[in-house]
């Protein structure tokens, strides 16, 4: 008897599930208020699932990337071919141009080229940037402020104004027939010919075993480059450090081919 009762009363409560489920069932398809909120959730998700280029059109998703890193939207080019006209398009990438040579000593010639497009040229001054080899446009397209060392003779010291503290930095230049001359009225320089080199040793992978520049037989300059892209050449005796040109028309440095791979690697994480 009791199981008959319980069997009883659980076919019951099912039943009274069951009709209460009805019941709410119909209650929502007669309440219009209902059906708005739930069609007003289809439609949000239909959205969300939709590209933003769709939604919200060339003009804002520019205004949008513009708000992002130089990397994020290299890495928006690979989306679709939809998005890569949009990222990769000069009105935006001038301004990561503007933001990435802003500060900088130099800004690179082959970037400047005529017709290169802002994304190319953008990749171009990042990879530059990271360029260690000096070379014979970067001597020449440079004026340079020399310096003579603590190491130096106290007699040599004596007519710097770097140790002295009495006038501006003394000044050389570079030119392309391998010669070097200083600034007029240089107490240092003693009219002598002078002539430069630029030496690098490649072994297997072209990996660089040494790098330097040298005038006539004084030691060795051994070569590096700051952040803000500048160049300074230095041995035991002296120092010279190029000075900023990055108001120069057409840019410095050599001029490489416009034709180089964007990916987001060159960019730098």
């Amino acid at each position: 008897m009791e199981t008959e009762e319980k069997l009883r009363s659980g076919v019951g409560d099912e039943g009274g599930e069951r009709r209460l489920k009805k019941k709410r069932k119909r209650k929502k398809e007669n309440d219009p208020e209902d059906q708005k909120q739930e069609h007003g959730n289809e439609e949000e998700e239909e959205v969300v699932a939709r590209d933003p280029l769709e939604v919200f059109g060339r003009d804002i998703m520019v205004m949008i990337l513009s708000n992002l890193d130089a990397r994020s939207v290299a890495l928006s080019l690979l989306v679709s071919r939809a998005w890569h006209g949009v990222a990769s398009s000069d009105r935006l990438w001038s301004s990561k141009c503007e933001e990435l040579w802003h500060g900088k000593a130099h800004i690179p010639r082959a970037s400047q080229v005529r017709g290169l497009s802002k994304l190319a040229a953008y990749s171009i001054s990042v990879m530059e940037g990271k360029r260690t080899r000096i070379m014979k446009d970067d001597l020449c397209d440079h004026v340079w402020e020399f310096h003579f060392s603590k190491a130096a003779p106290e007699y040599w010291r004596n007519l710097d104004p770097y140790w002295k503290g009495t006038g501006p930095l003394m000044r050389r230049y570079f030119h392309p027939d391998g010669s070097q001359s200083a600034g007029p009225g240089d107490r240092v320089w003693g009219g002598h010919e002078c002539c430069y080199s630029v030496v690098t040793s490649i072994v297997g992978d072209g990996k660089i075993r040494e790098h330097y520049v040298r005038i006539n037989r004084w030691p060795r300059m051994f070569v590096s480059r700051n952040q803000d892209w500048s160049w300074e050449m230095s041995n035991c005796l002296y120092c010279y450090s190029s000075i900023p040109d990055a108001d120069k028309t057409g840019g410095t440095g050599p001029l490489f081919s416009p034709s180089v791979n964007i990916s987001p690697q060159a960019f730098g994480r």
